[in-house]
């Protein structure tokens, strides 16, 4: 079995009440951070030191018994022996220790070592020093049967550098940290608030990390997240409440073009798409963070669907199209509607169906972009045009596709699975 040693000892210099490992980096504490990597690695027990309970502790225990583990709090090094049974592994993270998950998880799982970093760069850094040319870089795994001779130590001795002294005793294998880990700021020792303060915009890009940000909507969503990320995470602002904040800006819009002002509702409906994709990139952080797994029903895309209805209503309110009866009867306000509908409807449906099939990268990912959507809805409601501008975006996107012989060939794959082909008919 993997057993997890977290620690929480260490105070922050200046600061005897804060503690190294309830320090906030993106609205998460150390600790939590850790217990992640805890989990991901499979362990089943955890094990936290600390010299009382706190709140954090407790909201931990909670997460770890939903991941599975059992959780233990202990306050000397001798309380950890018998936790650990001797064909257990033990995974030891240093107190205040920030590791990108996967980048930890992949040196870990190579085998038990001890990860290390050049003694200069890691004494610079606030590691420990192992000897004259390695500086413990704070994590290693270690064989259950060391951990018996913490019991040989006294109790006041630090349990993650009696475990380190009893590990290199042992001759356990040294594992350098690859340099541009530790440089890029995906490996740090964290000891001060500063120091977690300056920390954050670095995590944040790391965890950003292949973030889908080629449209205008995901440009300024990633610039959201740059300027205001760490303040929302802090603020215990969660990706959800984004999504709401995107579907009030919805309904703000759709009040608009209730009052006949139509090109401020489909704005107001641009910056909702803006603010619910700056949720699912925070959302993407988190979970790139913690190692958790996405809801199998996204909030972005029952907002998209939503955006949609809500973009169709404005337009059929601004639409000038009039039907001809030769009776009016009770069904003929229904028919206008549904002739107004028509053209926003299939505008939005060939932008769904041309973001599927097309490569998503590059301008071609412009096609289910919704804030350009909305931007050239808003100029062309502002004009006498309205209805034939929207005509000859169908039209214009049709012929796009018809121009393009193997769209169904080299587009993106659709829910999931391959194109089955061309888009051409036998006709």
């Amino acid at each position: 079995m993997r057993v997890a040693l977290l620690s929480s000892l260490e105070a922050v210099p200046g600061e005897p009440q804060g503690l190294r490992g309830d320090l906030p980096v993106g609205g998460r504490s150390v600790l939590r951070h850790q217990l992640a990597l805890a989990l991901a690695f499979g362990c089943k027990r955890i094990v936290a030191l600390a010299e009382t309970l706190t709140g954090e502790l407790v909201g931990l225990q909670h997460v770890a018994e939903e991941g599975g583990a059992r959780f233990h709090v202990v306050a000397n090094t001798r309380a950890i022996v018998p936790l650990v049974a001797p064909e257990d592994e033990l995974l030891v993270l240093a107190d205040g220790l920030l590791a990108a998950p996967g980048e930890a998880l992949r040196l870990l799982e190579a085998g038990p070592a001890i990860v290390t970093l050049p003694v200069e760069t890691g004494i610079a850094a606030g590691f420990e020093r192992i000897d004259i040319n390695h500086a413990f870089a704070g994590a290693m795994r270690v064989p259950g049967r060391i951990v018996a001779g913490l019991g040989d130590l006294p109790s006041d001795w630090n349990p993650v550098s009696a475990l380190l002294r009893l590990a290199v005793q042992a001759h356990l294998t040294m594992r350098d940290l690859p340099g541009p880990v530790f440089a890029e700021g995906r490996w740090a020792l964290l000891r001060t608030e500063a120091e977690a303060h300056a920390m954050e915009p670095k995590w944040l890009s790391v965890h950003a990390a292949g973030a889908f940000v080629t449209t205008p909507t995901g440009w300024l969503a990633a610039l959201a997240v740059r300027l205001a990320g760490s303040a929302l995470l802090h603020a215990g602002t969660r990706p959800l409440v984004l999504h709401l904040a995107a579907v009030v800006l919805v309904l703000l819009g759709l009040g608009a073009g209730w009052f006949g002002w139509t090109a401020a509702g489909l704005l107001a409906c641009g910056l909702g798409a803006v603010v619910s994709r700056t949720g699912d990139l925070l959302g993407r952080i988190e979970r790139n963070a913690l190692l958790t797994r996405a809801a199998r029903l996204s909030p972005e895309r029952l907002f998209g669907w939503a955006l949609d209805g809500a973009i169709v209503s404005l337009c059929a309110w601004r639409s000038a199209v009039t039907v001809a009866v030769a009776r009016v009867g009770a069904g003929a306000e229904g028919v206008v509607w549904l002739q107004r509908c028509f053209a926003p409807v299939a505008l939005l449906l060939a932008l769904r169906l041309l973001a599927r099939v097309l490569p998503a990268s590059g301008r071609m990912a412009w096609f289910g972009d919704r804030l350009l959507a909305t931007v050239v809805l808003a100029i062309l409601a502002s004009s006498r045009a309205f209805d034939a501008g929207v005509g000859a975006m169908v039209v214009g996107l049709l012929a796009f596709a018809l121009a393009r012989p193997n769209l169904g060939q080299n587009g993106a794959a659709i829910d999931g699975q391959a194109p089955n082909g061309p888009l051409t008919s036998n006709v």
